[in-house]
């Protein structure tokens, strides 16, 4: 498939990072951790994987901001664009060797999301976005899955911690929704979730609290796929809000009946 310039430079930049990532990943018992908070490890390979894409993307944009999980926020002279980067999405996973994980690349133009790229290197599964050009995983079209019944749906969704977020809030919507889907899931990766939505694997998904850097491009990825992504009253950018609800046209539409009910309850 031809892919743009812009795009080629993401890809690019998450395949340079994912060496560090890879390396490291396979001699896990010597990875140097420091705890940045409950549930929520940095390693040095984060640290590392964001430089190199910081360094990478502005080499080829000098003039566009970044925001990163690690470094925080840069800005550019270049005040319409700006880099949303997660270098290491689902950081426990990785350290408990489990090959869920991912580069998450988005960039935001004037308030809009309009490139994402989600890398995961365990794997090589490369999924793309760029705005009226589709969503693609490595070489292939990507359409959102087309189920209609709740009771057919298999629903992403998070487990958060204690220190984190409304914990019986949460409790609330897992039992509203356990009561009406097929499946619940948690994989520890939201810009993967995203991905696994947009690639029709999942056929809703909603989490909140999230940071920008979780959402930016997987929310891309579902909406050039044919799916609908918000936060739960509908807003259209939940990578500001951090509340997120994902599915086709019915599975989002249900979903958000469902938050709601969940949150009278």
């Amino acid at each position: 498939m031809l892919r743009s310039a812009l795009l080629n430079v993401m890809i690019k930049a998450a395949r340079k990072a994912s060496r560090t990532l890879k390396r490291d990943f396979g001699e896990i018992e010597h990875l140097q951790t420091s705890l940045k908070g409950p549930a929520n490890f940095v390693t040095a390979a984060d640290r590392h994987a964001e430089e190199i894409l910081r360094e990478e993307l502005e080499h080829a944009r000098p003039g566009y901001g970044f925001l990163g999980e690690e470094g925080g926020a840069r800005e550019g002279s270049d005040k319409t664009h700006r880099w949303i980067v997660d270098p290491l999405d689902g950081t426990l996973n990785f350290l408990h060797g489990i090959p869920h994980f991912a580069i998450s690349i988005g960039l935001e133009r004037e308030g809009t999301m309009v490139a994402g790229v989600v890398y995961n290197p365990a794997n090589d599964e490369l999924f793309t976005a760029e705005r009226g050009k589709g969503a693609f995983l490595n070489d292939q079209r990507l359409r959102v899955a087309a189920r209609k019944r709740l009771g057919d749906a298999v629903v992403a969704c998070a487990l958060p911690h204690p220190s984190r977020g409304d914990v019986e809030l949460a409790r609330s919507e897992h039992i509203v929704m356990q009561e009406r889907v097929a499946g619940l899931r948690r994989f520890g990766a939201a810009a993967l979730d995203l991905a696994w939505l947009a690639a029709g694997r999942f056929d809703g998904y909603w989490e909140r609290n999230l940071s920008p850097w979780d959402v930016a491009a997987g929310l891309i990825l579902v909406r050039e796929a044919g799916g609908y992504v918000t936060d739960p009253e509908g807003g259209e950018a939940p990578f500001l809000t951090g509340d997120v609800v994902a599915g086709n046209e019915t599975m989002h539409r249900e979903l958000m009946r469902l938050l709601e009910q969940a949150g009278k309850s």
